[in-house]
């Protein structure tokens, strides 16, 4: 029984030294994964940066970095101060080139503003603006109701189509950053970002036309093809087309004969008659 038990103790001591040696190595080959400190230098932001600030040097921050910087993380100070952020930064998160315009482009809305886009501002109330949904960062169409020009039928003339889609909203009021909890803000303008050519579009039916905005999936870039619709569409009666306008011509100039020319009267040279001793001249056939 003695016997037993001796085997029965070495048997879990040589277990324990075989867990012992296992863990260890364990331990060593963790502590030898570990990132070494490289000595690399990055810039993190001091305090949470909003879209549109300005970075000036107590917003940034300088520390040491174990490892490979991240891809595009800006490094000197010089490259940092004095240019307005895009997205928003927050505190102790590297400074990338992608948060931050173009240098010289300022700070605010307009340094959001991409090359080759137009900010239009659209005054909007309560509905237009979708109750106050319509925040920064969001995609919306818009629609336009107004009456066709040169339509004969007044009801059948009264369109409502879509003239721009999937269009970003730049900011709502004087907010341009995104509204995390979802909560609706009421703002009585809106800024969009359009090409130059929507812009147009969007000025020409701001002030012309009634304008409704509407929202979408962000997910949901897709554009569609929609006809447009009327009054007499809504109320299921046929669209009469519009009576074709009248062609006005110029009436056709007359041509006058012109008159024929009047010709002279030709005279007759004067007829000497003798008679005897007695002269006489006759002019035309008369005498005298």
């Amino acid at each position: 029984m003695y016997r037993r038990l001796i085997f029965v103790l070495i048997f879990a001591v040589v277990v324990a030294g075989l867990s012992s040696v296992v863990l260890y190595q364990a331990v060593i080959a963790s502590v030898q994964n570990q990132p070494r400190n490289s000595g690399n230098k990055l810039l993190v932001a001091a305090r949470d940066l909003s879209i549109g600030d300005l970075i000036r040097d107590s917003d940034v921050k300088e520390i040491a970095w174990n490892g490979e910087p991240p891809a595009n993380a800006l490094v000197k100070l010089d490259a940092v101060v004095g240019r307005g952020t895009i997205a928003p930064i927050y505190h102790g998160e590297p400074i990338l080139e992608g948060r931050l315009a173009a240098r010289g482009a300022g700070a605010g809305l307009a340094a959001t503003i991409p090359v080759g886009k137009r900010a239009v501002a659209l005054r909007v109330n309560e509905v237009v603006g979708l109750a106050g949904f319509v925040m920064p960062g969001m995609r919306v169409d818009v629609l336009v109701a107004g009456n066709a020009p040169g339509s004969a039928n007044p009801m059948s003339g009264t369109l409502s189509r879509t003239v721009l889609q999937n269009i970003e909203v730049l900011s709502a009021g004087q907010n341009i950053e995104k509204n995390g909890n979802g909560k609706p803000e009421a703002a009585q303008v809106v800024n969009l970002l359009v090409t130059p050519e929507q812009a147009e579009t969007l000025s020409l039916a701001g002030s012309e036309t009634k304008v409704q905005l509407v929202l979408r999936n962000p997910l949901d870039t897709q554009e569609s093809t929609t006809p447009g619709t009327s009054i007499a569409k809504l109320f299921g009666q046929p669209e009469v087309a519009p009576a074709p306008r009248p062609v006005v011509t110029a009436p056709r100039p007359r041509v006058v004969a012109a008159p024929a020319p009047v010709k002279a009267p030709v005279s007759e040279p004067p007829i000497e008659i003798f008679a005897g001793s007695k002269r006489t001249v006759a002019q035309n056939g008369e005498g005298r």
